[in-house]
């Protein structure tokens, strides 16, 4: 892990400012969505990027009841059921 020197205070709603410097290298802009991990007593922020919660694939992607998934596993899906489609 990489140290950059930056300290920031947690404000009174639970609140730290990402600085500019960070964001413009991190390509994170204005209402991106950030993951939060927990790693023993680490958080580690990482920029949230929607993919197939089956395969992690990012390309043809449908939303599904909240849910990212491709195209290519919908129709392997539909194969494992016995469903034929044409693709």
């Amino acid at each position: 892990m990489k140290h950059t020197g930056i300290v920031r205070k947690v404000d009174e709603l639970g609140r730290v400012v990402l600085p500019i410097e960070l964001r413009r290298n991190l390509d994170i802009n204005i209402k991106d969505s950030l993951e939060i991990f927990v790693n023993e007593e680490q958080i580690i922020l990482k920029k949230y990027v929607p993919a197939d919660i089956f395969t992690g694939s990012m390309e043809d992607l449908i939303d599904y009841r909240g849910k990212k998934i491709s195209k290519q596993t919908i129709i392997e899906l539909a194969n494992v059921a016995g469903l034929k489609i044409a693709e």
